[in-house]
């Protein structure tokens, strides 16, 4: 499939050759959703922590006797029971994360690219950099994509890591960036727009050829 190369100002250049086992596969809900989870599981810290009633601070002693108060029998005071009593069950460090198969990621990663390109959500730009940095020069080549009285989420695609345009990108919050051979499927999903340089949609054909 063809896709139009359109310049930082608007202006369709030539046409790009986009593949059909990247760009133009149905849509797979399933494993989109596993995917997306999968990336969030692993995300997740896993750090909470809670003490039961061996671990926090106290005496062993008996807080009243046995018999003769009219109160429940209590051994010490550190039963889940008490202010400042221990939690019962409560959560402990675990780790989340699990490997997901390498085929499955690609095609969910695959998928969704092609989600983008088909609804028209994806634009393939000529290759830009912003040399000085600075982030009101990237939203002024933002301008002609984007809606900046009510910007949308949007997902710029890099050939590699360009350190001056991540650096302008950094202080805007609804962009965000990705290499092309380190997409993610959960930012890629709920993007609104994507645009995609020349040289990162050529180098996709490569990175997902079967």
């Amino acid at each position: 499939m063809e896709s139009k190369v359109v310049s930082t100002n608007g202006k369709e250049l030539r046409s790009v050759e986009l593949s059909e086992a990247v760009f133009g596969l149905p849509i797979n809900d399933d494993v989109v959703w596993y995917a997306i989870n999968n990336e969030l599981a692993n995300a997740r810290v896993g750090t909470a922590c809670t003490k039961d009633r061996g671990e926090v601070h106290g005496t062993n002693r008996k807080p009243y006797g046995q018999k003769g108060t009219g109160h429940a029998r209590h051994g010490d005071t550190k039963s889940n029971i008490y202010v400042g009593g221990g939690v019962s069950f409560g959560p402990k460090p675990r780790d989340f994360s699990y490997k997901m198969p390498r085929k499955a990621k690609q095609l969910a990663l695959k998928t969704i690219l092609s989600q983008k390109a088909q609804d028209g959500t994806l634009t393939v730009v000529e290759d830009f950099t912003v040399a000085s940095g600075k982030t009101k020069d990237l939203v002024a080549l933002l301008r002609q994509f984007v809606d900046l009285k009510k910007p949308e989420r949007t997902i710029i695609v890099l050939k590699d890591d360009d350190p001056m345009l991540k650096r302008a990108a950094r202080n805007i919050p609804w962009l965000s960036y990705l290499s092309y051979n380190r997409l993610r499927a959960h930012d890629l999903f709920y993007a609104r727009r994507v645009l995609m340089l020349e040289s990162a949609a050529k180098l996709l054909n490569e990175f997902y050829a079967e």
